[in-house]
């Protein structure tokens, strides 16, 4: 393993000004009477102003989803008081409650695992130092060392850990990657074009927050070489699909897809220059989504408040 360690890490994450700042609820139960009007009820009482809000109930699951964003200036005592009273809210919802409660103003931070194929770091470390990014890139891991120079320009460190060919004898060097991660306790690791599969217990030692770029609009050509595949099969459509990562390869709940029209004319050269564009596009929002709380996983489907 060798590591790149520039003097200034520091990316371009804002940290909303007092004004802007938002304590964001998001939870998921079984549905019934009453829900809307109990939370909304208990963000009254303290005289807090809610200025962003969604809801959703499945039919098919009988559950129901909400993402509420308070304006952190009317709630009048600290985060953790609210928490608390979230968290007895929650209890009275029943024991299957999911829900967690953030703070906007509170710095969060990303760690991406990346391969030879630059596009999607580019992208996320332009969107991360012009602040568009709501995240520090706190550090970059590869299993090659080609994209270290780009990362290091940008100010932040990049660790290469050498993979042996043979995937039987890769468990050390995932080791290696799980302790690097794990120094900086991200809020998002973001298989940026990473071509390794993470080993199961990776996958749920990160559960909820692994999140993987896959080049194809899933569930659609899993696995290698996707858009060979797809030239093979002469699609029309090709895309990209953002999602968490499960141990079951590319199957995992989804959080963002797109897709862009290619024609008979297009060889598959030209699927993997126009799949680019969508991909970068496709993590990029998938990620600002999960860093904000917009997305709320239930068994292998996901609600999105975008």
């Amino acid at each position: 393993m060798s590591s790149v360690s520039p003097s200034s890490v520091s990316l371009g994450s804002r940290v909303p000004d007092e004004d802007d700042r938002r304590f964001v609820l998001t939870l998921g139960c079984l549905d019934r009477p009453g829900v809307i009007a109990r939370i909304t009820s208990l963000i009254a009482e303290f005289g807090g102003s809610i200025v962003e809000a969604g809801y959703h109930s499945d039919a098919d699951t009988g559950w129901f989803f909400t993402r509420q964003a308070i304006k952190a200036a009317t709630v009048p005592f600290e985060f953790a008081r609210l928490r608390a009273r979230f968290a007895a809210l929650a209890e009275e919802f029943g024991p299957e409650t999911e829900w967690q409660l953030l703070d906007s103003g509170a710095r969060r931070t990303a760690v991406l695992l990346v391969s030879k194929d630059g596009h999607c770091l580019h992208d996320l470390l332009g969107r991360a130092s012009s602040g568009e990014l709501p995240a520090d890139i706190a550090a970059v891991i590869g299993n090659h060392p080609d994209l270290g120079a780009i990362t290091e320009a940008h100010g932040v460190p990049f660790h290469h850990v050498r993979f042996p060919k043979d995937p039987a004898e890769r468990g050390p060097a995932f080791e290696q990657v799980r302790e690097l991660v794990d120094k900086h306790d991200p809020d998002a690791v973001v298989l940026a074009r990473f071509m390794q599969v993470l080993p199961a217990a990776l996958c749920a030692h990160w559960a909820g927050k692994a999140i993987n770029i896959h080049h194809s609009f899933l569930p659609s050509f899993v696995g290698a070489r996707p858009y060979h595949q797809a030239f093979a099969r002469g699609v029309k459509l090709i895309g990209a699909t953002c999602h968490y990562v499960t141990p079951e390869l590319d199957a995992g709940p989804i959080i963002e897809q797109d897709v862009t029209r290619i024609d008979h004319a297009d060889d598959v050269r030209d699927m993997v220059r126009q799949g680019r564009d969508i991909e970068r596009v496709v993590l990029a929002r998938g990620l600002r989504w999960h860093l904000e709380g917009r997305v709320l996983v239930h068994g292998r489907r996901t609600v999105v408040f975008s």
